[in-house]
């Protein structure tokens, strides 16, 4: 008997890397963190009990409600982006350049009213629509630095220093513009997974956007927990002390701030009051952990990197963050 062996599927680049064939599933793995929470309720109830514990939670509990809703309306963006717009839109809105494409997707992230949560699976049906990469990654890290409620946010957390808002305004815009050029210039496309999503051909419009929904959510909603998570996690270990030590000298600061923001993962519509109660730091060290929080922090890489892929994250996100830090000297210096 002759045994014939069907040709291998094609995998994508990220599982080819992965020799134990295992795979990161965003749902499997919070389905497996309940079982294991309501298997040991006994334990973890005791041990809830200890304040770094109770710290934990409430740092991972704000983290998570902060971003949820903005999350949600992102997905729902998302979905109506994918199943009411027609594609040949874009191709209208957009200049056919795609150097001109970039600037005119960075300012149009200003009329998203949402954080980096709502801005990654929107930027995800921008490219699924034909949207040049390059455009739609300038939209995300725009959107969730220079939309109206972030910058009346910014204007209400610095009422002495009304400067910062067009501090930030500039300095996030510059980097995301900077970002889409880079990428249209040494961006190849093997390093950009197309978001992908299921099939929902053959139904109605209505079924198509709630399918479109449920998955979003069920696939970023994961990474959001993993993110904060972490984020709790470093936020709980991290001692106060340190930011006093670090304060004193201008350019460790504005890097130790910059990092505290990929740490604490906190939502762009709040960042702006945890920056102005660092009082200790300087108005430009508190400008780059504006500029770096929304474009690149613990959550966002793990749902650029559920979104686009693993490759994507691990070349875009250290890029950005070395370039929010640099254009935020350089724009501190000129307007604050």
């Amino acid at each position: 008997m002759t045994i014939t062996r069907a040709d291998p599927a094609p995998v994508d680049q990220d599982s080819a890397d992965d020799p134990s064939g295992w795979h990161f599933d965003s749902l499997l793995i919070l389905v497996v963190v309940l079982l294991v929470v309501v298997a040991l309720q006994a334990p973890i109830s005791h041990a809830l009990s200890a304040p770094v514990v109770q710290s934990w939670t409430t740092v991972f509990i704000a983290v998570v409600t902060q971003a949820l809703p903005f999350l949600v309306l992102g997905v729902v963006l998302s979905a109506i982006i994918a199943v009411f717009v027609p594609p040949a839109f874009f191709t209208r809105a957009l200049p056919k350049q795609p150097a001109l494409a970039v600037p005119v997707a960075g300012i149009a992230g200003a009329v998203l009213p949402g954080c980096e949560c709502a801005s990654v699976p929107v930027a995800g049906a921008l490219v699924r629509r034909g949207v040049t990469p390059a455009a739609a990654l300038a939209f995300l890290l725009s959107a969730p630095a220079i939309n109206p409620i972030v910058l009346t946010a910014t204007a209400v957390a610095f009422p002495r220093n009304p400067q910062m808002v067009l501090a930030r305004f500039a300095a996030s815009l510059i980097v995301a513009c900077a970002m889409g050029w880079l990428w249209l210039r040494l961006g190849r496309p093997h390093w950009l997974r197309p978001p992908q999503r299921p099939s929902f051909d053959g139904h109605g419009k209505a079924a198509a956007f709630w399918g479109s929904v449920r998955h979003d959510v069920m696939h970023a909603g994961g990474f959001l927990v993993v993110g904060a998570m972490a984020a709790a996690t470093l936020k709980t270990v991290v001692p106060a002390t340190w930011l006093r030590t670090v304060a004193s000298t201008p350019i460790v600061s504005v890097i130790a701030l910059a990092v505290l923001a990929v740490l604490l993962s906190i939502c762009s519509e709040a960042d702006a009051f945890v920056a102005a109660s660092l009082s200790q730091f300087s108005l430009t060290a508190r400008l780059a952990f504006l500029v770096v929080g929304p474009m690149i922090d613990l959550k966002l890489f793990a749902m650029q990197a559920a979104t686009f892929g693993r490759g994507f994250a691990l070349r875009f996100a250290p890029a950005t963050f070395a370039l929010a830090i640099l254009v935020s000297i350089l724009v501190g210096t000129v307007l604050l």
